[in-house]
């Protein structure tokens, strides 16, 4: 689950974070009262979306040479001005692809001095079982072209969640970013103060970008990213709270309420697999083929005939989709109750496309028998490699 910026500073904020004051505002007239509410004369008016790049991107409906989604306001005036561009304006990036985003909300804050920016972020690195601090000295919109062209300037601190953050991995940061003095005692606070907000909130990812230095010498959090472990939401209903569904595709918020994992592709072959792992190699096998996937779509361990069936109206809500792979190993799945789940949803759906079923595990052959009694154009699949060929020539013969 992703934030906004504001939402995610305010969240730092209760941990004591530096930040700069800021308000949200979802009209023209709320983003113009908000200005007049911060000490100015400068003020940024930022486009709140849940993808990254916002102030290199570009406004579908502006010309191409106005300004992105992040800018500077010398007065109130042009904070008005700003709010009429984006607002319901479609924005471009790179994380957003060709479609964009609609602008729906605004975060106008206070202007800095930037005397440096910085970079520092924080995930959890599955390999050590630690949390994984990465700090640059060189932060701002060209992080990515410094991990590809000058990855020497990233610094990477690992932290025992068993031992928690202690005072030599302050100092490290504060030597990474080559910040000495004062300066370096606020790198070591504020590293702190960000990893007992990850660790508390469950985060999966925390990035600042910029950190960044002013002229009176302070460190504060200029802009954030964050976004938490699904699995740990139960435990912060404050954060469920925080959850914009307008900024999530339909369809995958309709898979969460079945426990379903999806995500959009821009494919043409359907996938519904059990197991994350299973369902990679799927799409591999697929691109291997020379066709390319339309979803990813695990259905978990425990798939009941409700879960299939939602899970065929899903991938069918894609226009895109000619045909659809499922791919089970029945281990704790039975592959008989899948099979028998894949008949009633095909049957529910009245299913037009070309179906492709390879099944293998646990009670497998009665599985197949069912498929092969349900009176259903349903192509069986012997393995992974048959299945991607037959889809794909099914997909093919029908196009």
């Amino acid at each position: 689950m992703n934030v906004h910026e504001y939402q995610a500073k305010e969240l730092l904020a209760k941990f004591g974070v530096g930040i700069p004051a800021g308000i949200a505002a979802l009209t023209v007239e709320e983003a113009v009262a908000a200005a007049k509410q911060l000490p100015g004369p400068l003020y940024v008016v930022k486009a709140q979306i849940h993808a990254g790049g916002r102030g290199k991107g570009k406004f579908k409906e502006l010309p191409a040479d106005a300004k992105g989604g992040v800018r500077l306001a010398k007065s109130i005036e042009e904070v008005e001005a700003f709010a009429k561009e984006m607002l319901g304006n479609t924005l471009v990036t790179v994380q957003t692809g060709e479609a964009g985003k609609q602008v729906n909300r605004l975060y106008v804050t206070d202007g800095v001095d930037i005397a440096k920016e910085y970079y520092l972020s924080m995930v959890v690195d599955r390999a050590t079982s630690r949390v994984a601090m990465i700090v640059s000295t060189e932060g701002g919109m060209d992080i990515e072209e410094v991990a590809h062209s000058t990855p020497e300037k990233i610094a990477t601190i690992t932290i025992d969640p068993a031992e928690g953050f202690m005072p030599h991995h302050g100092r490290a940061v504060g030597y990474a970013l080559q910040l000495t003095g004062d300066l370096n005692k606020q790198a070591g606070k504020i590293a702190e103060q960000l990893y007992n907000a990850f660790v508390a909130l469950d985060c999966d990812m925390l990035e600042i970008n910029p950190l960044v230095e002013t002229k009176d010498g302070n460190l504060l959090v200029l802009d954030t990213k964050m976004s938490f472990d699904s699995n740990s939401l139960y435990r912060h209903p404050d954060v469920v709270a925080l959850r914009d569904e307008t900024e999530e595709d339909p369809a995958e918020i309709e898979a969460s309420k079945y426990d379903l994992a999806y995500i959009k592709l821009d494919g043409n072959i359907g996938c519904m697999v059990n197991g994350a792992g299973l369902a990679m190699a799927t799409m591999d096998i697929i691109k291997l083929n020379g066709e390319f996937p339309a979803n990813f779509l695990d259905v978990g361990g425990g798939a009941t005939t409700e879960k299939v069936t939602a899970a065929f109206k899903i991938i069918l809500r894609d226009p895109a989709v000619k045909g659809i792979l499922v791919n089970i190993f029945g281990g704790i799945m039975k592959c008989d109750i899948i099979a028998e789940g894949i008949v009633a949803a095909a049957k529910e759906v009245n299913l037009s496309v070309p179906l492709v079923v390879r099944l293998e595990g646990t009670n497998v052959q009665l599985g197949k028998d069912i498929l092969a009694n349900s009176g259903l154009p349903i192509v069986p699949a012997n393995d992974l490699g048959d299945a991607a060929k037959k889809i794909v020539a099914e997909v093919r013969a029908v196009a």
